[in-house]
């Protein structure tokens, strides 16, 4: 039985691939390791709580003891890091804390699986580290090209700018200690159990309250869109078979710009929820500091080499991603309710 220490899995991509795992695998044990900040949220794991292959551990990737810990109680396999501060507002009020989990954690999780996989001739078979980064670290793009694995990182933002650190500590550890890991590049990930600050669900929870919708700037902002499904078969896949060492770009084909996304949302939303919301609700606000024009990632090194391949239109997607949140509004309610709080200290004792 493969064991795999997953960091941040409470989170929105977090969760959605220990779902995924489970899924697609019977004979693996999954350790959920997250300190369930604002957008950790237990309840995007319910499904798989009481799963005898789950462990859910709280705490800190920058606790050092902790993680030591887990990698003494448990073979682990894999370490698989979401775990990340990553909204790009938050990190420009607040560089100082992406710097601590983004990088300081980052390195702790390398630390500790360096000194746990090393053996006399190297590194122990079958032990990978996998460092899930994002397409935000190459910087903007103009109206053409692709971000491509050997494009020069040139990130803007803390947040980008954290995680751009961390890729290189990442590789740093391949090249000086010769340590099994990969990097994966995602562009913008969109699904069930996004914390609902990040564009998509924000407006389709704005919907449901006919409150302003916020765009930033003229809205022309473009991003490539990844159904977070086929983000997590991607993750799987290089676990299983990438070459050590890489990087892997993880792309929808799926460009879009800000302002077509949330007139997509109140389309649907107005033909098939409530004809009252229109787009009168669009309200362009100032646009945001450093904010990059757009993104485009060129998935081919993952699809030669992997076979992996986006299976998810952008128009199906969407429609999924839309009904999941009517489905769900209880969900959505309990995020900013502050009921949640009350279910995961009731459910882990805490």
């Amino acid at each position: 039985m493969k064991t795999y220490l997953v960091t941040g899995g409470a989170g929105f991509i977090g969760s959605n691939f220990i779902h995924y795992m489970f899924k697609k695998h019977q004979d693996i044990h999954i350790i959920n390791l997250d300190k369930l900040t604002y957008a950790g949220n237990l309840e995007n794991l319910k499904k798989v709580e009481n799963n005898p292959n789950y462990t859910f551990v709280k705490g800190d990737i920058c606790d050092k003891k902790l993680v030591e810990g887990l990698f003494k109680k448990y073979d682990i396999d894999y370490v698989v890091n979401f775990a990340a501060e990553s909204h790009v507002d938050r990190s420009i009020r607040e560089p100082e804390l992406f710097a601590k989990t983004n990088v300081v954690g980052t390195v702790t999780l390398l630390n500790v699986a360096k000194t746990a996989w090393e053996a006399e001739s190297g590194f122990k078979e079958g032990k990978k580290y996998l460092q899930v980064s994002t397409d935000e670290v190459y910087g903007s793009l103009g109206k053409e090209g692709y971000f491509m694995e050997t494009t020069p990182l040139d990130p803007h933002s803390p947040y980008s700018s954290s995680k751009a650190s961390a890729d290189f500590m990442v590789k740093a550890f391949y090249d000086t200690y010769k340590m099994p890991i990969n990097i994966t590049r995602c562009s913008n990930n969109y699904g069930p159990y996004q914390f609902p600050e990040k564009l998509i669900p924000l407006m389709i929870n704005n919907c449901l309250g006919k409150k302003p919708l916020p765009v930033y700037g003229d809205g022309l902002n473009i991003r490539d869109w990844l159904y977070v499904e086929d983000h997590c078969k991607a993750i799987d896949m290089v676990l299983e078979s990438g070459r050590l060492g890489q990087v892997y770009n993880v792309g929808g084909h799926n460009e879009r710009n800000n302002l077509y996304i949330i007139k997509t949302i109140i389309s649907y939303v107005h033909d098939n929820v409530d004809s009252t919301v229109d787009e009168s609700l669009i309200k362009h606000v100032e646009d945001r500091k450093g904010h990059d024009r757009r993104y485009g990632i060129d998935p081919e090194k993952i699809k030669n080499e992997l076979g992996w391949y986006p299976e998810t239109s952008f128009e199906i997607g969407i429609v999924k991603t839309i009904k999941w949140y009517f489905d769900n509004k209880d969900w959505m309610k309990n995020l900013t309710s502050g009921a949640y709080e009350e279910y995961y200290k009731k459910y882990y004792k805490m």
